[in-house]
């Protein structure tokens, strides 16, 4: 079963961290449910794995509560990176911001695709505004997002504000 995009944006930025970790966990037997997740930290065994202060055991506590709540709506056996929160990187965000600037409607992924290939990214490099070797990152990231969500998805979602 497949999320929508607004299912992941309910999900903390620390326990989504956590679940990423499980989903793409190349020794993993099975796939990350949200019931493995919760029995991982339950174990104990999280504060091995991760950075302590990430998980210090109040936070731990709260990551629980968060996760036991996700179980109860959607089930110990829905997939853990379905609950992943997807953010473009600092970079992408600029690209998808300059277009939301200069865009009469909301763009989607896939205006902000056209807006690069006519040239945005060689203008925002030119400006300053990114790095000159940017480009090809910024096309494989934007070519991930638009894979996973469709390029008729709204783009200003997946700024990441810092």
């Amino acid at each position: 079963m497949i999320f929508d995009i607004d299912i992941a944006s309910r999900v903390s930025p620390a326990l989504s961290q956590i679940l990423e970790a499980h989903a793409n966990d190349p020794d993993a037997l099975q796939p990350a449910t949200l019931g493995s997740v919760h029995a991982f930290l339950a174990s104990g065994e999280a504060g091995r794995r991760y950075e302590a202060d990430r998980l210090h055991p109040e936070t731990t506590r709260d990551l629980m509560t968060e996760l036991d709540e996700l179980i109860e709506e959607f089930g110990e056996d829905a997939p853990a990176a379905d609950f992943v929160t997807v953010q473009a990187s600092e970079a992408l965000s600029r690209v998808i911001q300059e277009v939301l600037d200069h865009s009469a409607t909301p763009p989607t992924l896939g205006k902000v695709q056209e807006a690069m290939a006519n040239g945005l990214v060689a203008r925002l490099v030119g400006e300053g505004v990114l790095e000159d070797d940017e480009d090809d990152t910024l096309q494989a990231e934007l070519e991930q997002l638009i894979a996973r969500h469709s390029p008729d998805v709204p783009a200003e979602p997946f700024i990441r504000y810092e």
